[in-house]
């Protein structure tokens, strides 16, 4: 009887011990959920100020007046009209064309048999050890002997490949059981036809995450852009919305900033959103080692 009471109080001691586990994590997640949260509130709140209320000291949250206005002069200030679509433009390519292309690679890698194949692999996905910064000088030379500077094109081309995807890809196709191949070759299907009806449905979450991190990479690009875009009809957004600091001879508008950051922002947030469970099943799936 007496043991019987000692598991018990040992059991009960152990639950108690995890719920406050429990408390301790979800009340560190919090925390830290409000600091990243907090900068993005901050600018969302700021938006709806006019100039007054953004240098007001001490500074207030909740804006006295709410100026909605905000946000259509930042849309008619620097053309946003046409940044946004400059900029939906160039990420869509650039995700379908490093979609295409990396799992069209990954799943070479990852199943067929060939000479240099392993070697190959690693040649390329070498490559991301090389400093982008080093790139700048001979891409622009480059991008200048096509003609390109000041085109869509400069931004788009030079991205539709990536190493790194083609190994995330490559790491996710290789955990997909070969008996599916060599039933669907048993059916009759080819290449491009067990690629594109058996693999690809398969690697949903690889693309989804691929995708999801080519779109923010692209949509916040500000460097390349920044040198290969000098012309006002072709600059994507984050570039008209560095170009708000200049308006001003007196004071920046930060108001007007950060309804553009706002309006920069929503995109990411709707893309994240949208493929956040694909994005999480992919970012763990890719992570399992295995070999072709």
């Amino acid at each position: 009887m007496a043991n019987a009471v000692k598991v018990k109080d040992s059991l009960f001691g152990q639950k108690q011990t995890k719920l406050l586990m429990d408390l301790l994590v979800y009340v560190v997640l919090s925390i830290v959920g409000i600091i990243f949260i907090m900068p993005f509130a901050w600018m969302v709140a700021n938006s709806f100020k006019d100039i007054r209320g953004i240098y007001k000291f001490p500074p207030e949250f909740i804006p006295e007046v709410w100026h909605f206005e905000n946000y259509t002069e930042a849309w008619t200030a620097t053309h946003f009209d046409i940044g946004f679509l400059n900029s939906a433009l160039v990420a869509a390519a650039v995700v379908l064309g490093q979609v295409v292309t990396a799992s069209l690679a990954g799943y070479s890698f990852a199943r067929l048999r060939y000479p240099g194949r392993d070697k190959i692999f690693l040649l390329y996905i070498s490559l991301m050890m090389v400093p982008f910064t080093v790139l700048l000088i001979p891409l622009y030379i480059q991008m200048r002997a096509f003609g390109w500077v000041s085109t869509l094109q400069a931004v788009i081309v030079p991205f539709l490949f990536t190493p790194w995807g083609t190994f995330m890809m490559r790491q996710f196709m290789v955990t997909i059981p070969r008996e599916l191949e060599d039933a669907a070759r048993i059916d009759g299907c080819g290449f491009f036809r067990t690629y594109w009806l058996i693999i690809l449905p398969l690697t949903k979450p690889a693309l989804a995450t691929l995708a999801i991190f080519t779109f923010v990479n692209t949509w916040n690009s500000y460097q390349w852009p920044l040198i290969v875009l000098a012309k006002p009809k072709v600059k994507t957004l984050p570039l008209l919305l560095a170009s708000f600091q200049n308006q001003s001879a007196m004071r920046t508008p930060w108001h007007l900033i950060m309804a553009a950051s706002t309006f920069v922002v929503v995109p990411v947030l709707i893309a994240f959103v949208v493929g956040q469970k694909y994005y999480v099943r992919g970012i763990v799936t890719t992570g399992i080692k295995g070999g072709g």
